[in-house]
């Protein structure tokens, strides 16, 4: 089980591990999601633009940030729902480059409700080079502790 809302502390940070990226990644996000932009699925096309070669999707950046949330396990089992996002595109991922997070919680928020609580999570996607290629903050709600009752 992942951690409570009240056990985690602004400015708390966390380290994904890694994930390369593979040309698997990116046909199988064009094929789920029916983008099939040429820069992500012609390699002759993207060599002439900027990237010179393929990329992946930036959306499917964003996915491996979910996915690689997973893998840390403080939110397992905790997470009520995903409330909100801001996102921006930084720079491109190629096939093969190893991706990871750095997540800092900025913002915990109580609720009218003494169940759950408000999590604000800045995070940063690095590729192997340290660069950020993706960064935002996702907002979701938490499952708080609740007070067991008494037994006498």
């Amino acid at each position: 089980m992942g951690r409570y809302f009240e056990e985690f502390k602004i400015g708390e940070e966390f380290i994904s591990p890694g994930r390369t990226v593979t040309e698997s990644d990116i046909v199988s996000f064009a094929g789920l999601t029916g983008d099939y932009n040429p820069l992500h699925t012609n390699e002759e096309f993207a060599k002439e633009s900027v990237y010179k070669g393929r990329v992946a999707h930036g959306l499917l950046g964003l996915t491996f940030v979910s996915g690689l949330v997973t893998r840390i396990g403080v939110f397992d089992g905790t997470i009520m729902g995903f409330l909100g996002l801001e996102w921006k595109f930084s720079g491109p991922i190629y096939i093969g480059d190893t991706i990871h997070f750095r997540m800092k919680i900025a913002d915990l928020r109580e609720t009218s409700k003494p169940d759950r609580g408000i999590l604000v999570r800045d995070i940063d996607l690095i590729n192997q080079r340290g660069e950020v290629v993706q960064k935002g903050t996702m907002t979701i709600m938490m499952k708080r502790k609740t007070e067991k009752a008494s037994t006498i």
